[in-house]
């Protein structure tokens, strides 16, 4: 069972997808449908320690994890394996989205179940498959 959701930033909460008259970026609402029906989330970003997500959504988020804070990056395992840890779930409960394949491969390898970002609308339905929650209005 997955109860996880881990995200990276650039490339996969900040695609617009299709629709550019999107009040938020679609994989933020599936973020906060997920909340809602109890799934855990994190933003994993190979940022430096002074990046943050926008102060907005800091309420979607139970953890930040970058790798500026940490001193590790994408596609180390020990940064997957941080995050589960974190929010508290092995890592097999987990699911990580990276729009590099290198980064999917590197949470796979942790444990994790990788899905690599190519489109907001593939995504968004592999996602409501693994989390079995509904993601889209």
């Amino acid at each position: 069972m997955v109860r996880g959701l881990v995200l990276d930033f650039g490339g996969v909460l900040t695609d617009l997808g299709d629709d550019h008259t999107a009040i938020e970026p679609p994989l933020l609402t599936a973020t906060r449908q997920a909340r809602h029906q109890g799934i855990l989330t994190a933003v994993l970003s190979n940022a430096d320690g002074l990046w943050r997500p926008p102060i907005e959504w800091s309420p979607l988020f139970d953890v930040v994890i970058t790798s500026g804070d940490v001193g590790l990056a994408k596609p180390d395992r020990r940064i997957y394996l941080l995050a589960a840890a974190r929010l508290g779930l092995p890592a097999h409960e987990c699911v990580f989205v990276d729009d590099l394949a290198v980064n999917v491969r590197g949470a796979a390898a942790a444990g994790m179940v990788g899905v690599h970002h190519q489109s907001v609308q593939s995504t968004l339905e592999e996602l409501e498959t693994l989390l079995q929650v509904p993601l889209q209005s």
